[in-house]
Parts: C-alpha cells; sequence; structure tokens
C-alpha cells in the first residue's frame, strides 16, 4: 500500500495560498483520475484507490500544516504503511517558483510540515516531492507562505503540478532512482 500526501492547510482562507500546493496536487490528481468519493478519518481528507494493482492513499492531512504529521501518523499505523511506501508532496521557499526536486532521507529545511512529519515518524527516510515557490525576504516567511500566487506565478505552479501528476504515476512504477533520475 502506498501513501500520498499533499501537504496545506485546511479552510477556505488558505485556498490557493503557496503553502497548499500539496493540496492543490492532490486535487488535481483526483479529479483527472475520477477518484470521486472522499473520506474523513484522523483529522484527515483521503481518497482510496487502486493503481497498478497496488491499494494508493492519496490524503490532505486537516490539522494545521505544522501538526500535519500527527495525521499521517495516524494513517501510516491504521493502515500498516511503510516508511519506502510514503511520498509526501510539500512547497520549498529554496527553490525557485516551479522548480520540482524528488528527495529521501533529508532535512526539513525549516519547512514545519516537515519537522512535525519528521517527529512523528520518528525517521526522515520517507520519500518527498518539492515543488519551489521561491521566497521574498522582503516579506515576512510566514506572510510570503500564507499569501497568493500572482498570476504569473500561477502559470508556472499550474505547468509544475501537471508534470507532478506525471511523477505520482512514475512513483507506481519506477525506482525511486530512476524516479529522480527522470525529473530531478
Amino acid at each position: 500500500m502506498k501513501l500520498i500526501v499533499g501537504l496545506g492547510n485546511p479552510g477556505k482562507e488558505y485556498e490557493n495560498t503557496r503553502h497548499n500546493v500539496g493540496f492543490d496536487i492532490i486535487d488535481k490528481y483526483v479529479l483527472i483520475k475520477n477518484i470521486e468519493k472522499s473520506k474523513s478519518k484522523f483529522n484527515g481528507i483521503y481518497y482510496e484507490t487502486t493503481i497498478k494493482n497496488e491499494k494508493v492513499i492519496l490524503l490532505k492531512p486537516q490539522k494545521y500544516m505544522n501538526l500535519s504529521g500527527e495525521v499521517v501518523k495516524k494513517f501510516v499505523d491504521y493502515f500498516k504503511i511503510k516508511i519506502e511506501d510514503i511520498l509526501i508532496i510539500h512547497d520549498d521557499l529554496d527553490q525557485d517558483i516551479g522548480k520540482i526536486k524528488l528527495k529521501q532521507n533529508s532535512s526539513s529545511g525549516g519547512h514545519n510540515g516537515i519537522k512535525n512529519i519528521e517527529l512523528n515518524l520518528n525517521t526522515k527516510d520517507y520519500k518527498r516531492l518539492k515543488i519551489g515557490i521561491s521566497n521574498n525576504k522582503m516579506i515576512d516567511t510566514k506572510d510570503f507562505v500564507l499569501g497568493k500566487f500572482s498570476n504569473e506565478e500561477r502559470k508556472i505552479i499550474d505547468k509544475s503540478i501537471d508534470i507532478c501528476l506525471n511523477i505520482i504515476d512514475d512513483f507506481f512504477e519506477l525506482d525511486f532512482n530512476k524516479l529522480m533520475n527522470k525529473y530531478n
């Protein structure tokens, strides 16, 4: 069983913000793949499907970003998901807007959602798909990540989201090193 987690903050006021790019990717993936029925459990909205004969859960934690790990841990324990079968999708301040990077066993880079996942899973050896949102040092980091994309940024992010949909599909077929070689 695989667990694909898109990080974001719950609530209308956070929709289309930089920090919610993980939610955006999950939303578009389930729309494109016609995965219609969402469920709710352990403070998470999730979708269950089968891809390449393997059960898959696509999860959007519904606790705030800095508590995402609590939700992820409950899903991992309940569904008995192996750490190597987890892919976390999140924004990255340290990369140019729209840049995509696959990583495994790397530092949180100061990302509070990732820090909380590491704390709750007691490891950082899961797989990550990071989408660059750039950074504006003239704006407080919290205000920046909770801000909305400009129209020009949104066009770039939407192209990156489309690539991320392909990455998710390939996640079920390729060894992670081959996946990183293909997209990094």
